[in-house]
């Protein structure tokens, strides 16, 4: 293959890639129209149409969704090979694009982005925060990371988190004015604030269970989110009862008495958050080092009679002091 092949597929497989000839540009360093030409030059020497562009969007033609299925596997090992090398030299490098949910970025993701850098600093993170159910495989992703009660099929998972508690918790102005329910049933005399799945926008029923016992309320309110920070900033605020993870800013307020469990012997468990990645390709050093500083495997261990800092309270004694 001449050089010029290989630069006009790949130049293919970023635009399929990316739907959009001006992104797909950027990411080769090129301009929208040196990248339309290429693409010309290699429709022409193949003789076939392989995009339909519009004015708003770009998409492959049939004949172009065939080739891209049968080169995109070969730039991807090209690329783990590239990887795999500079590993091997000390030289860890590259792209590393990840698809998660919103939670996962701020809480399990964020925290560890300075020393992942610091570790790794030819390593270029591409964090696409997505509350939907994006294929990665498609999206050309290294890996994702989801609830484990959705996880795309034949994927290989890594648990991240324990599984959580489902809380429902209200500010004491609230329940003082309209009472605290007993049961999931007194929910329906309550204002309740709901959350709106992202995978089909339907409103969450609220699951119960107790005692092996287990209900669906559907409940009704002031507010419907589909975020759970906003669900618990409007029950801080007295609109009513939200339903959220037990996480620790949930934690917090109740620790401080800003808000108040409700049905507390009414809980449900939520499966954590996993990372996952195809079983079709191995992973590169770069996701593999990733995946070990989510985990906190690349902390030093503590030394004997001492206890490992936590990665929140690592990051407040590297923090700057004001």
């Amino acid at each position: 293959m001449r050089g010029s092949d290989f630069a006009e597929l790949k130049a293919f497989a970023a635009v399929v890639e990316r739907a959009s000839f001006a992104r797909a540009a950027e990411h080769l360093g090129l301009s929208p129209s040196a990248l339309s030409q290429t693409i010309r030059q290699l429709e022409a020497r193949l003789g076939a149409r392989l995009l339909n562009r519009t004015t708003r969007s770009v998409a492959p033609t049939a004949t172009g969704a065939q080739l891209y299925a049968r080169i995109a596997p070969l730039f991807r090992d090209m690329a783990d090979a590239v990887a795999e090398a500079s590993a091997a030299a000390g030289q860890m490098g590259g792209t590393l694009r990840i698809n998660t949910l919103g939670m996962a970025a701020t809480q399990v993701i964020a925290p560890r982005l300075g020393r992942f850098h610091q570790a790794h600093p030819g390593v270029v993170l591409d964090i696409v925060v997505d509350d939907g159910l994006s294929d990665i495989v498609a999206g050309r992703f290294d890996a994702g990371i989801r609830v484990g009660g959705r996880l795309e099929k034949d994927m290989i998972a890594v648990r991240l988190t324990p599984d959580v508690k489902m809380i429902a918790v209200a500010s004491p102005a609230y329940l003082a004015q309209r009472g605290t329910p007993k049961a999931p049933a007194d929910l329906h005399g309550h204002a309740c604030i709901n959350w709106r799945l992202q995978v089909d926008g339907r409103t969450y029923r609220w699951e119960f269970e107790k005692k092996g016992k287990r209900v669906e309320i559907a409940a009704e309110g002031p507010l419907v989110t589909n975020h759970s920070d906003i669900g618990v900033a409007a029950a801080l605020q007295g609109l009513g009862i939200a339903y959220a993870f037990d996480r620790e800013h949930v934690d917090e307020h109740i620790g401080q008495g800003r808000l108040v469990p409700v049905l507390a012997d009414w809980t449900v468990a939520k499966p954590g958050l996993f990372l996952y990645y195809s079983n079709r390709r191995h992973p590169s050093p770069a996701l593999t080092a990733f995946i070990n500083c989510l985990l906190d495997r690349d902390l030093p261990e503590p030394k004997p009679g001492s206890q490992r800092l936590s990665v929140k309270a690592a990051a407040a004694l590297r923090a700057p002091r004001r």
